[in-house]
């Protein structure tokens, strides 16, 4: 496990996903339960935890366990149950990827792909 890819992960990922989970979190366990720190808390621990768990086990079971983890975290910090976890989980990925496309889009409009940005 490389730690110095496992940090530019964890600050990437904090970046492009918490906010994200903050407000999904925030428009589905309220104001008061979501809050931003909790999201960023999710975040660090999820990347962390998946990329150990990922080093450790791999394939299908580790995804079925950090897809666990990953509720369990949401359930914890956001103190919701494991169905509204699921919703708030559901959600976010759903914004992420919309947010995505929107970002592709307007990167095309002003003429940068996402294959120019890598080289």
């Amino acid at each position: 496990m490389d730690l110095m890819a496992l940090l530019i992960q964890i600050i990437v990922s904090t970046i492009v996903i918490a906010p994200i989970l903050w407000l999904v979190g925030r428009a589905l366990a309220g104001k008061e339960k979501a809050k931003f720190t909790d999201a960023i808390w999710i975040v660090v621990l999820g990347t962390v935890i998946g990329a150990v768990v990922g080093a450790y086990i791999g394939g299908l079971w580790a995804a079925l366990l950090m897809f666990v983890v990953w509720l369990a975290l949401i359930k914890h910090f956001f103190d919701c149950g494991w169905i509204k976890a699921f919703a708030i989980a559901v959600v976010a990925v759903i914004v992420f990827i919309i947010v995505f496309f929107i970002l592709v889009i307007l990167l095309a409009i002003i003429g940068l792909t996402l294959p120019s940005l890598w080289l």
